[in-house]
């Protein structure tokens, strides 16, 4: 198969932002005065969205209250936005590889569960302008992953066909994605879970490194 489009997941796989996360949801568990988390765990608390991030690192007995959640989760949006990019940068070769595809006519695009002004925002200050066609986040009305509906709406945008995309993430929520979308799963392993996760939701091929988007796939 010549692949005709890219399409990324953000966090994990074009950035490394666990430490922003992490800290920002620390901060807002502070600020109620409840336990906070090591770095780690938020590798399995990230990836559904913002809400159910707060929802997963919250105490179980806060997670259920639905107006708590609401409020928690404006607090935490707010210590995120001045976080944004204290330490996220793009993995090592990403870039790279972007202009590679590029040079190559490539289409790109972003399909993230961050809520849309942070997806924006760090896509505006780590990536050349115009560099993706679509940057589609979170947003109001539309399913979060691993609903394929924006995945194929960027796809239709770029007027290709959806098995013609190989689709880039690194957890079970990406690869689940991909196969929904009709697309190529690639699993990278770089990012915030292990490539048994990846194994076990289909990925149709791992990747060790951003080079290899080049390498191993063919477009």
């Amino acid at each position: 198969m010549k692949f005709q489009a890219a399409i990324f997941d953000l966090d994990g796989t074009l950035i490394d932002s666990l430490a922003d996360l992490a800290d920002s949801a620390n901060e807002m568990l502070e600020h109620y005065g409840f336990p906070t988390h090591p770095v780690d765990p938020y590798r399995y608390f990230v990836g559904n969205g913002s809400r159910k991030l707060i929802e997963r690192c919250l105490p179980k007995a806060k997670s259920t209250d639905t107006a708590f959640v609401d409020e928690a989760l404006a607090y935490y949006k707010g210590c995120y936005e001045r976080r944004l990019l204290n330490k996220t940068v793009p993995y090592e070769g990403i870039l790279e590889a972007l202009h590679a595809l590029q040079e190559k006519g490539i289409p790109l695009g972003i399909v993230t569960n961050k809520h849309q002004s942070a997806a924006d925002a760090i896509a505006a200050k780590l990536f050349p302008a115009g560099m993706f066609v679509e940057v589609f986040g979170d947003r109001p009305g539309y399913p979060r992953k691993p609903d394929p509906k924006k995945p194929l709406m960027i796809a239709k945008e770029m007027h290709v066909a959806p098995e013609t995309v190989a689709y880039f993430g690194d957890t079970s929520v990406d690869m689940d994605t991909a196969k929904n979308a009709g697309f190529y799963a690639v699993g990278v392993t770089w990012g915030f879970r292990p490539k048994e996760e990846l194994i076990e939701h289909g990925a149709d091929i791992l990747l060790d490194h951003p080079s290899e988007m080049l390498t191993k796939l063919n477009f």
